[in-house]
């Protein structure tokens, strides 16, 4: 079995138009814990021909959802293995330490890779067709694209107390009945996501102007235009609308 080589440019992956990536001079390079060799090159390098240097969104529909889930992993690994070169504490150069982790030789302070973690929750009120859920948009979404309500842990948070705190902050609502739906890596840079789902429980939308622009109730068959497919809001949302016998736009 050949060696698989992922190569980034800053936060742009290089996807070759045949099978193989060229040969290359790294200013970094690291061996994954799967085996595989993930690559840095620098900025002002020229992008060969053949190749194209992609963000990780725009390589999304250009790949199959293994091999991009892979290079999302190697780029969380580039990014943390870039940002860990000295230490925290005493400034000294980091050595390799135990596992994955790198440990100074000076003060003995080891670091592990790590995800930020963060939560979405789909919220939902009503029954059948009738049901609606809660969705706001962010001013950095596409235009006119609404989505569930996400938002990093704090620290000595749990996930559901997250969930709560965030609808709170956000919508001025108060759920109940949380369920897990699911969770998914997020390569941008280096999150975690974790799906719930909730019911509403009391509360009128009042949405954060300081997070939202918008946020409102939607009907299932009428719901604004969504998230990619790459996304884990989005794979809820297609469930949520299957479940009523109904059927996401593109």
């Amino acid at each position: 079995m050949s060696e698989v080589r992922i190569i980034f440019q800053g936060d742009r992956l290089w996807l070759p138009s045949g099978s193989a990536l060229p040969e290359v001079e790294a200013e970094f390079s690291l061996r994954l814990p799967e085996g595989h060799l993930a690559l840095k090159v620098a900025g002002e390098q020229a992008v060969p021909e053949g190749v194209e240097a992609l963000s990780l969104r725009e390589a999304f529909p250009r790949m199959d959802l293994e091999a991009w889930v892979r290079a999302g992993r190697a780029y969380q690994w580039l990014e943390w293995a870039a940002g860990h070169r000295f230490c925290g504490r005493c400034a000294t150069a980091l050595e390799p330490g135990e596992g994955h982790g790198r440990r100074c030789p000076a003060c003995g302070l080891a670091v592990f890779p790590s995800n930020a973690t963060a939560i979405i929750v789909l919220i939902s009120r009503g029954e059948g067709r009738n049901r609606e859920l809660a969705l706001a948009r962010s001013p950095h979404f596409k235009p006119g694209v609404y989505s569930a309500i996400a938002g990093f842990t704090e620290p000595g948070e749990s996930l559901e107390q997250a969930v709560h705190r965030e609808v709170a902050e956000e919508l001025g609502i108060r759920v109940q009945g949380l369920k897990y739906f699911g969770s998914q890596p997020w390569p941008f840079p280096n999150g975690l996501m974790v799906a719930f789902l909730a019911e509403h429980l009391a509360g009128e939308l009042r949405p954060d102007p300081t997070e939202l622009e918008d946020a409102r109730w939607f009907r299932l068959d009428a719901l604004p235009p969504l998230p990619g497919p790459l996304s884990i809001a989005r794979w809820m949302l297609d469930a949520a609308v299957a479940e009523a016998g109904l059927e996401t736009g593109a």
